[in-house]
């Protein structure tokens, strides 16, 4: 069977111009001819191309469900996906997917480039030969194929803004949402990151709060945040009208494990749910998800291993 190839956009299909590199057409189509004439991509593929192609700085909940529709639509027609995607929220959008399909019978294989295919020591030409590959043989799922690593889609977070390696990830098993085969989409919720710092402004603080459907708080080690009483009393009126909250750890690794200290003890009581190992653009994704799709049980649930 053919391999879907949805293209989004990015850095791996633009041309240098005189305003600095921008989308081009024909760019990917001669990156996959290259390819095929040089025996790293075998077999049928065909190209979607995402209309109008999106800078993944620009990407919206309604792009996620464009790209989650196709998937989920094609899956009887197509062997496996390969999704190229702009670097800087493709993290983003690798976690959307492992939440917005449930029950994947094929491959879902996201990547991109630091550098466009027709640049000198290209890295496009190795991430997107081995996504083609990985779409003919990983499990069923959402995975990140970069610098010559598989990750899965839900656990990865971009850790390096140059270097060809851009991406790590957890240990782990893929992002497979488990269940019969469903899409569950998008709605259009208003999300905040609100990060933590010494002296907090808590008027700052409560007037962002206020003024969304949910937020990610990135909070401090294992889980405090400053000990103020305002602090707390806009977390208390958060939950009180319905606004869900995640806690999610600043530290690259180790996660959250709340009621560890009482300077997060707080948040506990206001209901924010432990983000455990999430990581940032993963607790984004879910918290942009949840609202129409089980709320805070779905929120606090680990639904393909982005938590654990």
């Amino acid at each position: 069977m053919t391999i879907c190839i949805i293209h989004t956009g990015g850095t791996i299909a633009m041309r240098a111009g005189p305003d600095g590199l921008a989308p081009a057409d024909g760019v990917l189509e001669a990156g996959l001819e290259a390819l095929a004439r040089a025996g790293i991509a075998r077999g049928e593929t065909e190209v979607v191309h995402l209309t109008p192609a999106i800078d993944s700085a620009n990407a919206r909940f309604a792009d996620w469900n464009r790209i989650a529709e196709v998937i989920h639509a094609g899956q009887s027609h197509y062997s496996g996906f390969v999704v190229t995607h702009g670097t800087d929220t493709l993290a983003y959008t690798a976690a959307a997917l492992s939440f917005a399909l449930v029950g994947l019978a094929r491959p879902v294989i996201v990547t991109g480039s630091m550098l466009p295919f027709e640049a000198a020591g290209t890295d496009a030409r190795q991430n997107l030969g081995d996504a083609l590959l990985a779409a003919t043989r990983a499990p069923a799922g959402v995975w990140v194929q970069f610098a010559g690593k598989l990750m899965a889609g839900a656990r990865v977070r971009k850790a390096h803004s140059h270097r060809v390696d851009a991406f790590t990830a957890r240990d782990g098993g893929p992002s497979l949402r488990r269940g019969a085969p469903a899409l569950l989409p998008f709605g259009a919720p208003e999300i905040a990151v609100l990060s933590m710092a010494p002296n907090t402004s808590p008027r700052a603080f409560a007037s962002a709060l206020a003024a969304v459907d949910g937020a990610v708080l990135r909070v401090f080690g294992a889980g405090t945040i400053p000990n103020a009483p305002p602090i707390e009393a806009a977390l208390m009126a958060a939950s009180a009208r319905g606004a869900l909250m995640m806690a999610v750890s600043q530290c690259g690794a180790g996660g959250v494990a709340l009621g560890t200290y009482a300077a997060g003890s707080a948040m506990a009581r206001a209901g924010v749910v432990d983000g455990g190992q999430i990581t940032e653009s993963a607790a984004y994704a879910k918290l942009a998800h949840a609202p129409a799709h089980g709320g805070r049980d779905t929120l606090a649930s680990d639904l393909c291993g982005e938590m654990a």
